[in-house]
């Protein structure tokens, strides 16, 4: 005789959990793209152009002769600054600066962009390789040649002529130097700067790296000037000119570039930075 069968346990019923899909808001190029463009203009803005104009200035027609020194250039232009302003906002030279600028801080930002878009990494990521060496160093070459060849004719010595090809190396290779110390450098700078409530160390490595820069860049900058303020000079003479003019020169070079590179490059990356998060919490 056959056991009775026993009864099977009741099969458990499975809830299968609705799997719940977050997608997260598409960041579109354009708003980027325009991102880049507000932050490069902004930073132009904040680097004070009126005192890079004034600086740019002086420091030609300083080594140039036609100002007796850096400081008398830009007591000159400071009278005219506050007696006619709008002439001087409004100026050749003021374009030429925030063209320059504003122009290296897009191409600067252009890069970080593509770069992130590229890779799939985070929208905020800033890269510190060769490409945007070479991007920055061809634009802001390209614009600061245009504005140091107009500088040269506008306030050196005679007649406007045609720049020498050596002084237009010269130019580049100081600008090469520059746009290495601003853009590549303080991002490999900042692990080792001081950690403090007064500025980030990115902020220390934006501000220290360009202006240390201006060391070995003014007499590039000193001699390119002479070469096309006097032609047929001895290298003696031109030695003995970049002596006499380092100091007042590099001094004036440093307190330019802090704002150019320093502070402005500080602004640009904190209004990018800013722009970004607001459009990532969309």
């Amino acid at each position: 005789m056959s056991s009775p069968a026993l009864p099977l346990p009741p099969t458990p019923s499975v809830t299968t959990p609705k799997i719940v899909e977050v997608l997260k808001p598409e960041v579109k190029t354009l708003e980027r793209v325009l991102v880049d463009f507000v932050s490069a203009g902004a930073a132009t803005l904040a680097i004070a152009p009126v005192v890079i104009c004034l600086i740019d200035r002086s420091v030609i027609e300083n080594a140039s002769g036609r100002s007796k020194s850096v400081l008398a250039s830009v007591g000159t232009s400071l009278k005219t600054l506050f007696t006619s302003p709008h002439k001087f906002i409004f100026s050749k030279p003021f374009a030429l600066i925030y063209l320059t600028y504003c122009g290296t801080y897009l191409s600067a930002n252009t890069v970080d962009t593509i770069s992130s878009i590229r890779n799939g990494t985070d929208i905020k990521t800033v890269t510190a390789g060769p490409e945007k060496f070479a991007t920055t160093s061809i634009v802001n070459m390209s614009l600061g040649l245009v504005k140091d060849r107009s500088f040269a004719r506008m306030f050196g010595t005679g007649s406007p002529r045609p720049v020498p090809a050596p002084t237009f190396v010269l130019f580049a290779a100081r600008d090469a130097l520059t746009i290495f110390s601003s853009f590549n450098v303080p991002p490999l700078l900042a692990p080792y700067m001081p950690q403090d409530m007064l500025m980030k160390p990115e902020s220390w490595a934006q501000f220290l790296a360009p202006a240390s820069c201006q060391i070995f860049s003014t007499p590039l900058h000193l001699l390119g000037l002479d070469l096309y303020n006097r032609g047929n000079v001895s290298w003696k003479e031109r030695c003995k000119m970049i002596k006499t003019n380092y100091f007042p020169s590099a001094m004036a070079r440093m307190c330019r570039i802090l704002p150019a590179f320093g502070f402005g490059g500080v602004t640009n990356a904190a209004v990018r930075r800013s722009l970004l998060e607001t459009l990532e919490c969309r």
